[in-house]
């Protein structure tokens, strides 16, 4: 087995106010100890850069944190914004120098450094198509395959947008969403009476894969559904045909096969259950792939970028956190030992 360095972001913006625990990033280097690592700041998302896992990037609520020595110590970057919580990373395919962070209110960041200084992009001006406790976030972007330039987002209670131009413009593609959610099922008001297009705009991932290059396919509150047009439409994949839980925080494609994905399926954003869905044949059919009970939320998945067998999965309570280096068979109880408030994000190197 190749060795590991898993870690995890902890946060508590939202849901659970009063919250006791740490918050900022774990890290947990080969088969050692936890450390906390990154503690002046709440962490949304954490990413290992795809080609030099040296380098890990910290989302928080103040901008992009770095690390240059496998999560050991984190360094606030060259961030333009004070105060901008950071929710989303992507880096480019074709330029590993190359990495977008994705931020609420909405906004995209580009860095040409890998991630040491950063440049505000041109606001992408999506409207709020609904009101909620929070300003809309970029939550997840995916770069379509071959085209460096054609990137699409995930946005929470905004539905999606695109771009085709690396960012410098992005289109408001959530009106395919929008219309289906007046289908039975798939309409859901939970925080505001506005429309009950609500739960199809509860963008929280997407993905792309080579195995389907021209499609894309985005994790919301009802479920998955997939675009081949740059979201100009979308279509159900109907996953409660695989899963009693449909509630979709995450989507990842594994590095490895990019015919293989993982969907971390819930019962909603604050429960206490859910399952990871393993598909290997680019998302047509699903299968339970974990063989745990959380008692919270899945909110990630963490593949290993170079070992397929080992995945992660961390649930949002009780700094839960479950990892499988076996492809499945057999999974260890890897929970952060201390007090902490939400899991929002698991990556491993």
């Amino acid at each position: 087995m190749v060795t590991t360095n898993l870690l995890a972001g902890i946060a508590g913006y939202v849901g659970r106010p009063d919250a006791k625990g740490a918050v900022g990033v774990f890290c947990r280097p080969g088969n050692g100890a936890w450390q906390h690592v990154l503690s002046e700041v709440e962490c949304f998302t954490v990413d290992v850069h795809p080609t030099n896992p040296e380098v890990i990037f910290a989302g928080t609520n103040n901008g992009v944190y770095r690390s240059t020595d496998r999560g050991a110590s984190f360094k606030r970057t060259n961030f333009p914004d004070q105060g901008k919580q950071v929710w989303s990373f992507l880096v480019a395919g074709e330029n590993p120098n190359l990495v977008y962070a994705g931020a609420s209110p909405l906004d995209v960041y580009r860095s040409e450094d890998m991630g040491a200084s950063w440049r505000k992009l041109p606001n992408p001006g999506i409207r709020e198509h609904c009101t909620g406790p929070f300003a809309p976030r970029v939550m997840r972007m995916a770069q379509r395959p071959g085209k460096p330039g054609d990137i699409i987002a995930a946005l929470e209670i905004s539905g999606s947008m695109h771009t085709t131009n690396g960012g410098e413009s992005w289109e408001d593609v959530s009106d395919g969403l929008i219309r289906l959610s007046a289908l039975p099922g798939l309409g859901s008001k939970i925080v505001q009476q506005e429309t009950a297009a609500e739960g199809m705009l509860d963008g929280h991932a997407i993905a792309t894969s080579a195995a389907d290059p021209d499609a894309a396919i985005i994790a919301v509150r009802m479920g998955l559904f997939r675009t081949a047009n740059g979201g100009k439409t979308w279509e159900n994949m109907q996953i409660n045909k695989f899963s009693p839980t449909t509630y979709s925080r995450d989507i990842r494609v594994s590095r490895s096969d990019p015919k293989t994905m993982y969907a971390a399926l819930s019962v909603a954003a604050a429960s206490h259950d859910g399952g990871v869905y393993r598909s290997q044949d680019a998302g047509k059919t699903w299968n339970r792939f974990d063989k745990v009970q959380v008692h919270g939320t899945i909110m990630s998945v963490g593949l290993h970028a170079t070992d397929p067998n080992q995945v992660y999965i961390g649930a949002r309570y009780n700094g839960e956190i479950f990892g499988t280096t076996d492809s499945g068979a057999s999974w260890q109880d890897l929970s952060i030992p201390v007090e902490v408030k939400d899991v929002y994000s698991v990556a491993c190197s």
